[in-house]
């Protein structure tokens, strides 16, 4: 009887031994086996890091000119995008006094990358798209640098009946992105369309491995997102594989915030139809997807530096900085 149940306890142990080496292996053929060999990681969205584009700090990554212009009395508050942070820091930093920006407590937090620590009087904001498009048309900036509104934003401004002026003042090329171990290099604008609407659904579709695509969006209201729809020409996103997470991602954004600020090794950006992103590609108009970006603000806007500021963004001193910065100037050279 004893030998018996010795028997049963050890036929017992050996199927459990085994159901579990069977769900491991099953596991690893699932999902670990996928993710050894998976390029999806370093897609994903980063922040930038605003402490490096403090103006009137000594060590800040913004260029310095010889500028004509030098603002006093009512300086406006500028605020905008993430990928435009060089700009419009830029532009505090060779036309504001010292002591125009400051940050509560004193200092920079390293610790808070959407900027609720500057203070509330400093002339330099940064709440980022969504809420940028929020507070110039609250009247809580002056003017805003960000790409084309999405429609929730046009009518944010319209309900709140204020209109907005956007004046364009630079280019920038609208980019996919991929893990830098992805073999793909190129893609059609079709492809892309074809990825993101559902058509496409594995690499080796596009000219890639056999591996599920993982197509990445951003939040609703970025200035990226709402850039994507516009891509995208009424087509809409399709949905994706549960197991989208385990094959190699492909995200989107604008070429210098992602070569320039965040600079990822570990990503490459594609070039479309055959034409890479550069600088020289944008300004000739040979890469298919270019897009203006904006100083934005409200066409009741009193403040006399306003208008200055803008006029001066058009000029041959304000261009040379928009290019310095690390984009492609809206006038002709």
């Amino acid at each position: 009887m004893k030998g018996r149940r010795i028997l049963r306890q050890g036929l017992t142990l050996l199927l459990c031994v085994g159901l579990f080496a069977a769900f491991n292996g099953s596991m690893y053929l699932l999902l670990t086996g996928r993710l050894a060999n998976n390029f999806s990681g370093a897609t994903r969205a980063q922040m930038v890091d605003v402490g490096a584009y403090l103006p009137h700090e000594p060590d800040s990554d913004l260029p310095r000119i010889e500028a004509g212009l030098e603002l006093t009395g009512e300086l406006p508050v500028l605020d905008g995008a993430a990928a435009l942070v060089p700009v419009y820091a830029a532009v505090i930093d060779n036309l504001y006094p010292e002591g125009s920006v400051t940050y509560v407590g004193g200092t920079f937090s390293d610790d808070n990358y959407y900027g609720e620590n500057f203070a509330p009087d400093s002339k330099m904001q940064y709440r980022n798209t969504v809420r940028g498009y929020r507070a110039v048309v609250d009247g809580d900036c002056d003017i805003l640098f960000c790409a084309a509104p999405s429609a929730e934003q046009k009518q944010y401004a319209a309900d709140a009946g204020v209109e907005l002026i956007y004046l364009p003042v630079g280019r920038e090329a609208f980019v996919f992105f991929v893990n830098a171990d992805n073999p793909v290099d190129d893609l059609t604008v079709e492809q892309v369309r074809g990825i993101y609407g559902g058509e496409y659904t594995n690499w080796a579709q596009v000219g890639g491995p056999n591996r599920i695509i993982n197509p990445v969006t951003r939040l609703e209201g970025s200035g990226s997102q709402t850039m994507m729809e516009a891509f995208m020409k009424g087509q809409p996103m399709g949905g994706k594989s549960l197991f989208a997470v385990t094959g190699g991602s492909i995200g989107f954004s604008f070429r210098y915030y992602l070569a320039g600020m965040v600079d990822n090794p570990g990503v490459k950006m594609l070039a479309l139809n055959g034409v890479y992103p550069d600088a020289d590609n944008i300004r000739d108009g040979s890469y298919p997807v270019v897009a203006e970006f904006y100083a934005i603000y409200r066409a009741d806007n009193a403040n006399p530096n306003v208008p200055l500021i803008l006029d001066w963004l058009l000029s041959a001193e304000g261009q040379s900085l928009i290019e310095a910065c690390g984009y492609v100037g809206v006038q002709e050279k």
